[in-house]
Protein backbone atom coordinates (compact mmCIF):
# COMPACT_ATOMS: atom_id res chain seq x y z
CA UNK A 1 0.00 0.00 0.00
CA UNK A 2 2.08 2.67 -1.49
CA UNK A 3 -0.41 5.90 -0.98
CA UNK A 4 0.46 8.29 2.87
CA UNK A 5 -3.31 8.82 1.99
CA UNK A 6 -4.58 5.02 1.88
CA UNK A 7 -2.75 4.42 4.95
CA UNK A 8 -4.14 7.33 6.74
CA UNK A 9 -7.22 6.26 6.20
CA UNK A 10 -7.02 3.03 7.19
CA UNK A 11 -5.55 4.13 10.37
CA UNK A 12 -8.20 6.67 10.97
CA UNK A 13 -10.90 3.84 10.86
CA UNK A 14 -9.03 1.78 12.72
CA UNK A 15 -8.29 4.24 15.26
CA UNK A 16 -12.54 4.70 15.26
CA UNK A 17 -13.05 1.04 15.42
CA UNK A 18 -17.16 0.75 15.57
CA UNK A 19 -17.74 4.25 14.84
CA UNK A 20 -18.93 5.82 11.71
CA UNK A 21 -16.22 8.53 10.45
CA UNK A 22 -18.09 11.04 8.06
CA UNK A 23 -16.38 12.34 4.56
CA UNK A 24 -16.09 16.27 6.20
CA UNK A 25 -14.71 14.60 9.65
CA UNK A 26 -12.09 12.26 7.38
CA UNK A 27 -11.31 15.15 5.32
CA UNK A 28 -10.23 17.05 8.30
CA UNK A 29 -7.86 14.39 9.76
CA UNK A 30 -6.40 13.74 6.64
CA UNK A 31 -5.28 17.87 5.72
CA UNK A 32 -5.00 20.76 8.43
CA UNK A 33 -5.91 22.56 5.21
CA UNK A 34 -8.89 20.28 3.05
CA UNK A 35 -8.09 20.54 -0.90
CA UNK A 36 -11.25 21.90 -2.84
CA UNK A 37 -10.89 17.83 -4.62
CA UNK A 38 -10.74 16.34 -0.84
CA UNK A 39 -13.88 14.11 -0.95
CA UNK A 40 -13.12 12.93 -4.61
CA UNK A 41 -9.70 12.29 -3.79
CA UNK A 42 -11.06 10.22 -0.07
CA UNK A 43 -13.60 8.31 -2.19
CA UNK A 44 -10.54 7.16 -5.28
CA UNK A 45 -8.51 6.59 -2.44
CA UNK A 46 -11.08 4.34 -0.60
CA UNK A 47 -11.69 2.71 -4.30
CA UNK A 48 -7.24 1.81 -3.98
CA UNK A 49 -7.39 1.13 -0.67
CA UNK A 50 -10.61 -2.27 -0.84
CA UNK A 51 -8.54 -3.01 -4.01
CA UNK A 52 -5.33 -3.12 -1.86
CA UNK A 53 -7.03 -5.05 0.96
CA UNK A 54 -8.76 -7.54 -1.64
CA UNK A 55 -5.35 -8.83 -3.39
CA UNK A 56 -3.69 -9.04 0.23
CA UNK A 57 -7.41 -11.34 1.94
CA UNK A 58 -9.77 -12.07 -0.24
CA UNK A 59 -13.29 -10.68 1.53
CA UNK A 60 -10.69 -8.43 3.10
CA UNK A 61 -12.58 -5.52 1.06
CA UNK A 62 -15.57 -6.18 2.94
CA UNK A 63 -14.65 -4.94 6.23
CA UNK A 64 -14.70 -1.55 4.94
CA UNK A 65 -18.25 -0.22 5.29
CA UNK A 66 -20.19 2.78 3.36
CA UNK A 67 -22.69 4.34 6.03
CA UNK A 68 -25.90 5.91 4.32
CA UNK A 69 -28.10 7.98 6.39
CA UNK A 70 -27.37 10.15 9.58
CA UNK A 71 -24.51 8.44 10.14
CA UNK A 72 -23.10 8.68 6.55
CA UNK A 73 -19.22 8.05 6.31
CA UNK A 74 -17.39 4.88 6.54
CA UNK A 75 -16.48 2.38 8.93
CA UNK A 76 -14.10 -0.79 9.43
CA UNK A 77 -15.53 -3.80 10.87
CA UNK A 78 -13.19 -5.15 13.14
CA UNK A 79 -13.28 -6.58 16.61
CA UNK A 80 -10.81 -5.07 19.29
CA UNK A 81 -9.10 -8.27 20.02
CA UNK A 82 -7.67 -8.13 16.12
CA UNK A 83 -6.27 -4.67 16.68
CA UNK A 84 -3.46 -3.85 18.25
CA UNK A 85 -4.07 -0.93 19.39
CA UNK A 86 -7.02 -2.03 21.58
CA UNK A 87 -4.97 -5.22 23.07
CA UNK A 88 -1.76 -2.83 23.75
CA UNK A 89 -4.31 -0.59 26.10
CA UNK A 90 -5.56 -2.94 27.74
CA UNK A 91 -2.61 -4.81 29.06
CA UNK A 92 -1.04 -1.91 29.77
CA UNK A 93 -4.02 -1.50 32.18
CA UNK A 94 -4.30 -5.01 33.60
CA UNK A 95 -0.09 -5.16 33.91
CA UNK A 96 -0.70 -1.30 35.74
CA UNK A 97 -3.18 -3.13 38.23
CA UNK A 98 -0.86 -6.03 39.10
CA UNK A 99 1.76 -3.84 39.75
CA UNK A 100 -0.61 -1.65 42.24
CA UNK A 101 -1.61 -4.82 43.89
CA UNK A 102 1.56 -6.00 44.46
CA UNK A 103 1.98 -9.18 41.69
CA UNK A 104 4.95 -8.11 40.49
CA UNK A 105 6.01 -11.20 38.15
CA UNK A 106 2.59 -11.05 36.48
CA UNK A 107 2.83 -7.47 35.85
CA UNK A 108 6.33 -7.97 33.92
CA UNK A 109 4.38 -10.96 31.50
CA UNK A 110 1.57 -8.56 30.99
CA UNK A 111 3.61 -5.30 30.05
CA UNK A 112 6.25 -7.38 28.57
CA UNK A 113 3.28 -8.94 26.35
CA UNK A 114 1.41 -5.14 25.62
CA UNK A 115 5.03 -4.11 24.69
CA UNK A 116 5.48 -6.50 22.39
CA UNK A 117 2.65 -5.78 20.34
CA UNK A 118 4.53 -2.65 19.01
CA UNK A 119 6.55 -3.03 15.73
CA UNK A 120 8.04 0.56 15.45
CA UNK A 121 6.74 4.09 15.83
CA UNK A 122 3.31 4.77 15.31
CA UNK A 123 3.16 7.49 12.72
CA UNK A 124 5.12 6.23 10.31
CA UNK A 125 4.42 6.91 6.27
CA UNK A 126 1.57 9.38 8.04
CA UNK A 127 0.45 12.94 6.88
CA UNK A 128 1.91 15.12 9.03
CA UNK A 129 -1.48 16.91 10.36
CA UNK A 130 -2.63 18.06 13.79
CA UNK A 131 -4.75 15.21 14.15
CA UNK A 132 -2.63 12.69 13.55
CA UNK A 133 0.40 14.20 15.01
CA UNK A 134 -1.89 14.22 18.52
CA UNK A 135 -2.61 10.45 18.57
CA UNK A 136 1.23 10.38 17.33
CA UNK A 137 2.44 12.36 20.29
CA UNK A 138 -0.63 10.47 23.08
CA UNK A 139 0.80 6.91 21.87
CA UNK A 140 4.25 7.53 22.33
CA UNK A 141 3.40 8.88 26.04
CA UNK A 142 1.28 5.51 26.72
CA UNK A 143 4.27 3.68 25.27
CA UNK A 144 6.87 5.36 27.84
CA UNK A 145 4.45 5.17 30.61
CA UNK A 146 4.32 1.09 29.79
CA UNK A 147 8.32 1.01 29.61
CA UNK A 148 8.20 2.35 33.49
CA UNK A 149 5.51 0.50 34.69
CA UNK A 150 7.73 -2.68 33.43
CA UNK A 151 11.18 -1.55 34.47
CA UNK A 152 9.86 -0.60 38.04
CA UNK A 153 8.26 -4.76 38.22
CA UNK A 154 11.53 -5.49 36.90
CA UNK A 155 13.56 -3.43 39.51
CA UNK A 156 10.74 -4.88 42.33
CA UNK A 157 11.98 -8.40 41.04
CA UNK A 158 15.49 -7.68 41.22
CA UNK A 159 15.49 -9.16 37.75
CA UNK A 160 18.49 -6.32 36.34
CA UNK A 161 20.25 -8.61 34.37
CA UNK A 162 20.52 -6.44 31.11
CA UNK A 163 18.05 -3.71 32.18
CA UNK A 164 20.40 -1.26 32.81
CA UNK A 165 20.71 -1.58 28.81
CA UNK A 166 17.29 -1.82 28.45
CA UNK A 167 16.72 1.73 30.02
CA UNK A 168 19.05 3.19 28.41
CA UNK A 169 17.96 2.34 24.92
CA UNK A 170 14.45 4.32 26.10
CA UNK A 171 16.08 7.15 27.46
CA UNK A 172 18.26 7.56 24.00
CA UNK A 173 14.87 7.80 22.90
CA UNK A 174 13.45 10.62 25.56
CA UNK A 175 16.14 11.90 27.92
CA UNK A 176 13.94 13.79 30.09
CA UNK A 177 11.42 11.39 31.03
CA UNK A 178 12.98 11.66 35.20
CA UNK A 179 11.49 8.49 36.21
CA UNK A 180 13.52 6.50 33.74
CA UNK A 181 16.89 8.06 34.72
CA UNK A 182 15.24 7.24 38.93
CA UNK A 183 14.91 3.50 37.49
CA UNK A 184 18.54 3.09 35.78
CA UNK A 185 20.28 4.24 39.00
CA UNK A 186 17.85 2.19 41.24
CA UNK A 187 19.24 -0.72 38.99
CA UNK A 188 22.94 0.15 39.75
CA UNK A 189 22.34 0.61 43.61
CA UNK A 190 20.13 -3.19 43.70
CA UNK A 191 22.86 -4.93 41.92
CA UNK A 192 25.66 -2.86 44.81
CA UNK A 193 26.87 -0.93 42.30
CA UNK A 194 26.86 2.85 44.24
CA UNK A 195 29.73 3.96 42.08
CA UNK A 196 27.64 3.15 38.73
CA UNK A 197 24.50 5.00 40.64
CA UNK A 198 26.07 8.21 41.44
CA UNK A 199 27.85 7.82 37.41
CA UNK A 200 23.91 7.74 36.40
CA UNK A 201 22.82 10.48 38.49
CA UNK A 202 25.59 12.89 37.31
CA UNK A 203 24.80 11.99 33.88
CA UNK A 204 21.19 12.96 34.44
CA UNK A 205 22.11 16.52 36.33
CA UNK A 206 24.07 17.34 33.22
CA UNK A 207 21.38 16.76 30.70
CA UNK A 208 18.64 18.75 33.14
CA UNK A 209 20.80 21.19 33.59
CA UNK A 210 22.26 22.02 29.92
CA UNK A 211 19.33 20.99 27.93
CA UNK A 212 16.56 22.35 30.26
CA UNK A 213 17.89 24.59 32.84
CA UNK A 214 16.50 22.27 35.73
CA UNK A 215 18.12 20.82 38.88
CA UNK A 216 17.97 17.39 39.16
CA UNK A 217 14.69 16.09 40.26
CA UNK A 218 13.91 15.24 44.00
CA UNK A 219 13.24 11.44 43.26
CA UNK A 220 16.72 11.43 40.95
CA UNK A 221 18.43 13.12 44.00
CA UNK A 222 16.23 10.66 46.65
CA UNK A 223 18.25 7.88 44.78
CA UNK A 224 21.85 9.19 45.03
CA UNK A 225 21.11 9.41 49.38
CA UNK A 226 20.37 5.91 48.73
CA UNK A 227 23.31 5.18 46.38
CA UNK A 228 25.98 7.01 48.89
CA UNK A 229 25.00 5.12 52.04
CA UNK A 230 24.86 1.52 49.69
CA UNK A 231 21.34 1.21 50.20
CA UNK A 232 19.81 -1.28 47.73
CA UNK A 233 16.77 -1.99 49.95
CA UNK A 234 16.30 1.82 50.13
CA UNK A 235 16.35 2.22 46.60
CA UNK A 236 13.74 -0.39 46.59
CA UNK A 237 12.07 1.15 49.14
CA UNK A 238 11.89 4.95 46.68
CA UNK A 239 11.01 2.77 43.38
CA UNK A 240 7.96 0.76 45.34
CA UNK A 241 6.49 4.50 45.60
CA UNK A 242 5.71 4.71 41.61
CA UNK A 243 3.53 1.30 42.21
CA UNK A 244 0.96 3.20 44.44
CA UNK A 245 0.72 -0.31 46.62
CA UNK A 246 2.04 0.02 50.55
CA UNK A 247 2.53 -4.05 49.90
CA UNK A 248 4.60 -4.19 46.92
CA UNK A 249 7.75 -4.82 48.68
CA UNK A 250 5.83 -7.30 51.66
CA UNK A 251 4.16 -9.21 48.63
CA UNK A 252 7.64 -9.98 47.41
CA UNK A 253 8.63 -10.72 51.60
CA UNK A 254 6.12 -12.79 51.90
Amino acid sequence: MSSPVRRAILTALLLRTGQPVGMTELSDLLWDSPPESAKANIRSHLTGLRRHLEMATPGLSRRIKTCRGAQSGYEIDASPDEVDLPKFALASRQGRSCLARGDIDGSVTVLEGALALWRGSFGQDLPMTRWFDAHSTGLRNARLDTYEDLFTALVLARRTEMLSYRIETVIAETPYRQRLWELLAAVYCVQGDSAGALSIIKRCRTVFVNDLGLDVPPSVEAMRNAALTWDGDEALRLVARYASHPGVLGSRAS
